[in-house]
């Protein structure tokens, strides 16, 4: 029989990619609720995930799991980091400042984090972990695939840009890729009753 968990956000795709993440585990996982609306007030990424993933768990008494992620480049002290799905009104708008707030600055490296909370219905956070991919921002955007700031993340083991890579292979290395490597043997163990 199948277990509920709780995915803390409202994004039917991100529900579909953890799913992906999750095959092969006991587990239906399920949309929180429209009313259960969580200010993201942490000052890192495992914070908010912690604090997506508790709220929720609270609210409804079931196991939840949450993610957040973003975006840090080095020139620019870390920025967009946690703004940076509100760093521009497009994924077009986000690139560009990002690339004119670089300009030409030579330090171009830049990580993806992905930062991942599972709280049981008590209200306590069992697991979490953070995954990381290393890159580089291009000066100009590459590739037709992916979605935000794929386009100029520059991935040098790979040779490639996010969004030029397959999806299968940029969901084993990207960051969420990486978190949920580092999850699985413990979500394995892991007993949802």
């Amino acid at each position: 029989m199948a277990r509920k968990l709780v995915v803390a956000t409202g994004n039917a795709g991100k529900l579909r990619e953890i799913q992906e993440y999750l095959t092969g585990l006991p587990w239906e996982l399920e949309l929180k609720p429209g009313e259960i609306d969580i200010n993201e007030t942490g000052t890192t990424f495992i914070a908010n995930a912690r604090l997506k993933a508790l709220e929720v768990a609270k609210a409804l008494g079931k196991w939840s799991i949450a993610d957040d992620s973003g975006l840090a480049v080095d020139a620019l002290n870390g920025a967009p980091g946690l703004y940076s799905a509100r760093y521009g009104k497009t994924d077009t708008g986000r690139i560009n400042r990002l690339l004119r707030e670089l300009g030409e600055t030579d330090n171009r490296q830049a990580r993806f984090v992905c930062a991942i909370a599972i709280s049981n219905p008590e209200g306590k956070i069992v697991l979490e972990t953070e995954g990381i991919c290393l890159g580089e921002i291009l000066k100009s955007p590459r590739g037709a695939g992916g979605f935000g700031y794929d386009p100029i993340f520059y991935v040098p083991s790979q040779q490639q840009t996010f969004a030029e890579m397959s999806l299968e292979k940029k969901s084993r290395i990207s960051h969420r890729g990486v978190a949920f490597a580092q999850l699985m043997p413990d979500l394995q163990q892991l007993s949802l009753v």
